[in-house]
């Protein structure tokens, strides 16, 4: 009776074990079958994935940090969204160059020769070699944009669009381009006065009256200048405000500076 005895001990035993607590490396998982486990594990490593993705972003460009999840969740591949920064940086980097080549063939131009003035506008203002650099680099950078953006932006995107916006009632609405034209060559530039051309604006979605980013190219001259957003001086009815804050305040979205020596950026220093 005594080997009987104690074979039942032994299973008595190991019953209890068996209902007891479960204990592993990720917790005390009680009276949970297999199954629910590795849900409960699963849900934690995706969690875990997710705040890594978030941690990482953080790094990123600011353009990338700036995309909307919709929009990101529209890009074709992972990497499309860091592809996209390295390319608008890119048509920066190429007008620099092909834009100094016209002139000066392989260096930039120096800060006397930034300085020049090289011819007068309509009005009889003078145009430094800066100015009129910066003009033609634009014209290059924003070709190169466009098909930058034909090929990996998934929403609609404008390019040198004019808004006319009004700070008080924060409404904003669109200058087409032929009024445009018509009112630059009637020479009515005053109704023209207060109204914003930004670059670039990238949209989420339809509404093309909101931007989810703005961007604007800079070409300082010399390339050793830090670029900065433009501050709207007396005549200006945003006095006192940077192109930044105004883009911002009328288009919404993260308004971001793109030049040559720098990248992509939110406020140089």
């Amino acid at each position: 009776m005594r080997p009987l005895k104690s074979l039942w001990a032994a299973c008595a035993l190991l019953t209890a074990c068996a209902g007891g607590a479960r204990h592993s490396r990720h917790g005390e998982l009680g009276f949970v079958d297999s199954e629910t486990a590795g849900k409960a594990r699963h849900a934690a490593y995706v969690a875990e994935q997710a705040s890594a993705r978030v941690a990482t972003r953080a790094m990123l460009s600011p353009l990338v940090r700036a995309i909307p999840p919709a929009v990101l969740a529209l890009m074709q591949q992972d990497h499309d969204a860091d592809e996209l920064a390295d390319r608008l940086v890119q048509c920066a980097r190429q007008a620099e160059r092909l834009g100094n080549a016209r002139f000066f063939l392989d260096r930039p131009p120096t800060r006397q020769e930034c300085g020049e003035v090289v011819e007068k506008d309509d009005c009889g203002k003078p145009v430094t070699r800066a100015m009129k650099l910066g003009k033609q680099k634009h014209v290059l950078a924003l070709q190169c944009v466009d098909q930058v953006l034909k090929e990996l932006w998934p929403a609609p995107f404008s390019i040198e669009q004019r808004y006319r916006y009004y700070p008080h009632a924060r409404m904003v609405e669109t200058v087409s381009k032929k009024e445009e034209a018509r009112l630059i060559a009637e020479g009515c530039t005053e109704e023209l006065r207060g109204t914003l051309k930004p670059d670039v604006v990238l949209h989420a979605d339809r509404n093309l009256l909101k931007g989810s980013i703005i961007l604007d190219f800079k070409f300082p001259c010399p390339v050793e200048n830090t670029p900065r957003w433009t501050v709207y001086g007396g005549n200006s009815i945003y006095v006192g405000s940077s192109q930044q804050h105004v883009y911002q305040e009328a288009l919404g979205g993260e308004a971001l500076l793109i030049s040559p020596r720098i990248g992509i950026t939110e406020n140089p220093k």
